[in-house]
């Protein structure tokens, strides 16, 4: 049995292409089912759908062999218990900073909002400013409106929802895409078989370059 380990929401529809390619189809829509375990149309290879942030723990705990996670979660994870093959290039973002429109630095400690702690803590250490993380798991547009934070870190697609709340995009942190992980014991017990999906993915993301 192969497992694959993926979140809903847009990595998981990002994704769904991907796997067709490689002739993998789930045969029951999450949107329609409590399943958390999906069947394929192979018999030996099943989805887990789980939140994007025990992607990695699910990988490298061995619940299942494999994930799909976005570099965002993985960096803020600590990636070295996995393997990181393949950059599949789907569900594209950026990490950034953002602040009200009229924000200006006053240069005492800068309060960031964000789930981001160990990526933001890393950015401003490296900008040599001195910074107060408070971790949030959402909503992180409403700290800088009533001053709770300064400034937030978080995942930047079009920016609508920074406008509509008055704030506006800063500094970029890093470019986000989702990435293939591998469980390291997986790569040897089940060598032929994950080294066939990762070639045959490679093969996938390739073309489409």
């Amino acid at each position: 049995m192969l497992t694959l380990a993926v979140s809903k929401g847009r990595i998981y529809e990002d994704a769904l292409p991907l796997l067709a390619e490689a002739g993998i189809v789930p045969t029951i829509d999450p949107d329609k089912s409590r399943k958390l375990i999906l069947p394929t149309n192979h018999i030996d290879i099943r989805l887990l759908v789980i939140r994007a942030t025990d992607v990695p723990t699910y990988v490298e705990y061995g619940a299942a062999d494999m994930g799909i996670a976005g570099k965002d979660v993985l960096a803020e994870y600590g990636d070295e218990g996995l393997y990181e093959p393949i950059d599949l290039g789907i569900a594209r973002c950026r990490l950034m900073t953002a602040a009200r429109r009229d924000y200006v630095p006053s240069g005492q400690r800068l309060r960031v909002a964000t789930k981001y702690v160990k990526l933001a803590q890393r950015y401003f250490a490296g900008q040599g400013v001195q910074s107060e993380i408070i971790k949030l798991y959402g909503s992180m547009e409403l700290a800088p409106l009533v001053g709770l934070a300064d400034v937030i870190v978080d995942l930047v697609d079009t920016g609508n929802t920074l406008k509509a709340n008055g704030l506006e995009a800063r500094e970029e942190i890093m470019a986000i895409s989702s990435r293939l992980v591998v469980n390291k014991a997986a790569m040897k017990t089940k060598h032929q078989v994950v080294s066939d999906f990762l070639r045959r993915m490679e093969q996938i993301v390739a073309a489409r370059v």
